[in-house]
């Protein structure tokens, strides 16, 4: 399944917001350039909630092994494109 350019930007912008209610960021923080254990809020229970958050928000199950390796705003991307959310 192909998704259109605008359900990508889509995508893109839920899971910006995402980060930043679940992160807790300022505004006007880039996210695409916050990682994991580089941002001040995402620590370990950082990174929890924000899993948690976007598997609420995108209705998919983010497996343990899956989120471990999830340390950038483009590879937590990467992953729900895979999972097929929309």
């Amino acid at each position: 399944m192909t998704s259109s350019p605008s359900s990508s930007a889509s995508l893109e912008h839920r899971l910006r917001q995402v980060f930043v209610d679940a992160l807790q960021l300022p505004p006007g923080t880039a996210v695409e350039e916050t990682h994991y254990q580089s941002t001040p809020t995402w620590d370990s229970l950082g990174h929890v909630l924000l899993v948690s958050t976007m598997e609420n928000e995108f209705g998919v199950e983010i497996e343990t092994e899956r989120s471990l390796d999830m340390e950038s705003f483009q590879v937590a991307l990467a992953l729900l494109k895979e999972k097929g959310a929309e």
